[in-house]
């Protein structure tokens, strides 16, 4: 039961790193331009930063559960 819990969680955690990951600007041109951010000065707007706090969340979530998971399947 426990095992299910953490495959779920692992599929979309999965997910909302692949979702993060595109969400991010690349080199001028991104989620946060769309706002009217994006000022290559500033160092990062706060959506950027907002979308690097939870990529870094999903990658911890994803790499915890992956970790479980394998763990878990010892013969």
């Amino acid at each position: 039961m426990l095992n299910k819990v953490f495959v779920v969680l692992d599929i979309a955690s999965a997910l909302t790193m692949v979702l993060l990951v595109l969400l991010h600007s690349g080199r001028g041109s991104g989620f946060s331009d769309m706002f009217g951010g994006g000022s290559s000065l500033s160092g990062g707007t706060g959506v950027e930063r907002l979308l690097d706090k939870l990529t870094v969340i999903a990658a911890c979530v994803f790499a915890f559960s992956t970790f479980w998971l394998a763990w878990q399947w010892h013969p």
